[in-house]
């Protein structure tokens, strides 16, 4: 059986930036902004911030850990 992790690995993954937005990485998760700016603040996601607004990008590994962790968590 061919996961959803799976699937957007083989499909996007590949076309994903290496470093992501706050939205793209909202797209990729399927959450709200404020979840992921949650889990940066609980340290379940590393974030890198710059600019005199801290804007905040992730690194696509970091995203993809993520995803691996939501799909083992609904098996």
């Amino acid at each position: 059986m061919v996961t959803y992790v799976k699937l957007y690995k083989r499909m996007k993954a590949n076309k994903l930036p290496d470093i992501l937005t706050l939205k793209q990485a909202c797209e990729v998760l399927n959450c709200h902004p404020n979840t992921l700016r949650n889990w940066v603040n609980q340290g379940k996601i590393e974030a890198i911030r710059f600019g005199s607004r801290g804007d905040r990008r992730f690194k696509k590994e970091e995203i993809l850990k993520i995803l691996e962790g939501k799909s083992h968590a609904n098996n």
